[in-house]
C-alpha cells in the first residue's frame, strides 16, 4: 500500500475543536507540520504555524504552501433545530466548503494542497435501523443525510483542482474532554442515565484515538479517496450502549426518555440524532489494515473511565 513519504505541511481548521487538536497533537507526533487556520483568537494547542481566516470571508484561508488541507469546521448539530440553526448548518457546511474550494482553485498550483480530507457524518445513510452500511451504500433520508450529501458533493469539486478528496463519515466519537461523553459520564454517575424511546434505534461510536489515526491514515495513505467511516467495527443499540456505560461507571440507569418528550423539546433533532440511527461498518479503515485500540464499547469505557 503506497502512502506519502515525509513530513506533511497540513492545513487544518477546526484547530482549536475536540477532533482538530488531537488530530494535530497526533500528526505532529508522527513529524508532520501543522499549520492552524482559526477565525478567533483562541490558540490551537499545536500548531507549527497559526493563520487567521478573514471575519467577513472566513472561506477565504490565506495562501501558503501545503500538501495537504484537513477541514472538520462547521457549526455544532447540538441545540433546538429551529428554522435558523438548520440554516446556519447547511451555511456552514455545505456553502462554506462550496466557497472554500472555489477559493483554493485562485491559490497558486504549487501552494495549492494535494489532498483535501474534508468531514462528514454518519447521518449520510439516514435512519437505516438493523441494515449493516459501509461505504458502498446509498444515502438515507433526512435532514442529516442531505447536509452530508451537499457537503460531501462541495468537497468534491476540489477533484477539477487535482486534489484527492476523502470525506469523514463519522460517528459518536467518544473522548474525555469533549464530544457527548463528559456529559453523558455525569448524567450517569448521578443515576440519571437510561435508554432513548425504546432504545433499539443502533450508534455508531468510536474512540478519540481510533478516529484521529483513522483520519491521519486515510490522508497518508494515496490510494483512499471517497468515503471513510469513522467507526468502531462493533456498532450497538442504544439499549447496549446505556447498559455498558452504567455498568462501566458502576451506577444504575434506570431512568429513560420518552420519544414523545424528546420529540417536543428537541424537535427535529430528536428524531435524526437520537432516536434514529446507523449500524455503519468501518470498510475502508479495515481495509486500509488498520488495527482498532478499542473495536468494543466496553473496552472502550474502561480507557475513558
Amino acid at each position: 500500500m503506497k502512502t506519502l513519504e515525509g513530513g506533511m505541511r497540513i492545513g487544518l481548521t477546526g484547530a482549536t475543536g475536540f477532533i482538530g487538536s488531537h488530530f494535530a497533537l497526533l500528526a505532529h507526533g508522527r513529524g508532520h507540520q501543522i499549520v492552524a487556520y482559526s477565525r478567533g483568537q483562541k490558540e490551537a494547542p499545536v500548531a507549527d504555524e497559526t493563520l487567521r481566516q478573514p471575519p467577513q470571508a472566513a472561506h477565504a484561508l490565506p495562501e501558503t504552501k501545503l500538501d495537504a488541507l484537513v477541514h472538520l469546521a462547521g457549526e455544532s448539530l447540538m441545540g433546538l433545530w429551529t428554522a435558523e440553526k438548520r440554516d446556519r448548518i447547511w451555511k456552514s457546511r455545505v456553502d462554506f466548503t462550496e466557497a472554500l474550494v472555489t477559493h483554493l482553485g485562485t491559490w497558486k498550483e504549487e501552494n495549492r494542497p494535494k489532498v483535501l480530507v474534508c468531514a462528514s457524518g454518519a447521518g449520510f445513510y439516514g435512519d437505516s435501523g438493523p441494515e449493516i452500511v459501509d461505504e458502498a451504500s446509498p444515502r438515507g433520508a433526512g435532514f442529516l443525510a442531505d447536509v452530508c450529501a451537499g457537503w460531501e458533493k462541495a468537497a468534491h469539486r476540489a477533484e477539477a483542482l487535482g486534489m484527492r478528496v476523502v470525506n469523514l463519515r463519522t460517528g459518536m466519537v467518544l473522548g474525555r474532554n469533549g464530544g457527548a461523553f463528559p456529559l453523558l459520564r455525569r448524567v450517569f454517575g448521578l443515576g440519571l442515565g437510561g435508554r432513548l424511546g425504546n432504545g433499539r434505534q443502533w450508534m455508531s461510536w468510536i474512540h478519540l484515538n481510533d478516529a484521529v489515526q483513522i483520519l491521519l491514515k486515510a490522508l497518508e495513505t494515496e490510494r483512499v479517496s471517497g468515503p471513510v467511516n469513522l467507526c468502531a467495527p462493533e456498532a450497538v443499540t442504544n439499549a447496549e450502549f446505556t447498559r455498558q456505560l452504567a455498568a462501566a461507571l458502576h451506577r444504575p440507569a434506570f431512568f429513560h426518555a420518552p420519544a414523545f418528550a424528546l420529540r417536543l423539546i428537541l424537535r427535529g433533532m430528536a428524531d435524526e440524532m437520537l432516536l434514529s440511527g446507523q449500524r455503519a461498518m468501518p470498510r475502508v479503515a479495515t481495509e486500509m489494515g488498520y488495527a482498532f485500540e478499542h473495536p468494543d464499547l466496553p473496552g472502550a469505557f474502561a480507557a475513558l473511565v
